[in-house]
């Protein structure tokens, strides 16, 4: 087992490798990359962080019909839709169980909040007693899905009923990075990257685990806070870059 400088500078050297703009190309982070203006990379970026699971190439197609669907102008269209557009989306299909009537959802949720924010950042910010983004996600759930059960609810997590997250939370890092590498957009200003988590799943769990970086046996949010205690021991100010290493040691197997 590698002692803690030995297991910092192989991460770094791990997440260095895999921080490059190459590492857009298979990921569906491409798909807010094709946009410039703020909300357009907000819609774009939370709907295919949203769709995140499964295989990559197939959240980048469906992706993709989801931006056809909106014209290639997700705020524009959130914000002009008519009624007509929504009943022809309805009974769609987009990817796995997340369908029509969960995109025409978003669609009206995204028009709700924009038309009383500027930005998805306005619903995320972190209050000052608080570590992580639990309480802010959970902030976000309330605003962005309103009180009316919808089946839709079930595709935007919460950390109070212990889920990992892990969509949400690789949403928020694309949108609050900020390291001029050219794969995090670092566009909210006004969060700070250091109460950002790792997306937790199979992969970096399983790979977490083999590194002795967390010892729960579930990916669920209490490990997403054992993760976050390490590898902010590491680089408490950018926490989340770790990310890339563990992603890039689950894709190319190196420590089975």
């Amino acid at each position: 087992m590698l002692n803690f400088e030995e297991l910092k500078n192989f991460l770094d050297e791990k997440a260095d490798q895999y921080n490059t703009p190459d590492f857009i190309e298979n990921d569906p982070i491409q798909i807010p990359h094709r946009f410039a203006l703020k909300q357009d990379v907000e819609i774009a970026g939370f709907l295919s962080a949203t769709i995140s699971w499964g295989n990559r190439k197939a959240i980048i197609k469906s992706a993709e019909k989801m931006l056809a669907i909106m014209g290639n102008s997700p705020y524009d269209f959130v914000m002009n839709y008519s009624e007509k557009d929504l009943e022809s989306i309805q009974e769609k299909s987009i990817h796995r169980t997340f369908n029509g009537q969960d995109f025409t959802y978003f669609i009206k949720q995204f028009n709700r909040i924009y038309t009383e924010n500027k930005s998805l950042e306005d619903l995320f910010l972190i209050k000052d007693s608080e570590t992580n983004f639990s309480h802010s996600i959970e902030r976000f759930r309330t605003q962005f899905l309103g009180i009316e059960k919808h089946r839709t609810h079930k595709h935007v997590s919460s950390p109070y009923k212990n889920s990992s997250t892990k969509r949400i939370i690789m949403f928020l890092r694309w949108m609050v990075r900020q390291d001029k590498r050219g794969v995090d957009f670092g566009i909210w200003e006004n969060i700070d990257q250091k109460y950002l988590s790792i997306p937790l799943d199979v992969h970096t769990g399983n790979i977490s685990r083999k590194l002795g970086l967390i010892f729960r046996t579930q990916n669920d949010w209490k490990t997403v806070e054992e993760l976050d205690l390490v590898i902010r021991k590491f680089d408490e100010k950018d926490p989340a870059k770790y990310d890339f290493a563990l992603f890039g040691l689950g894709v190319t197997k190196e420590l089975l």
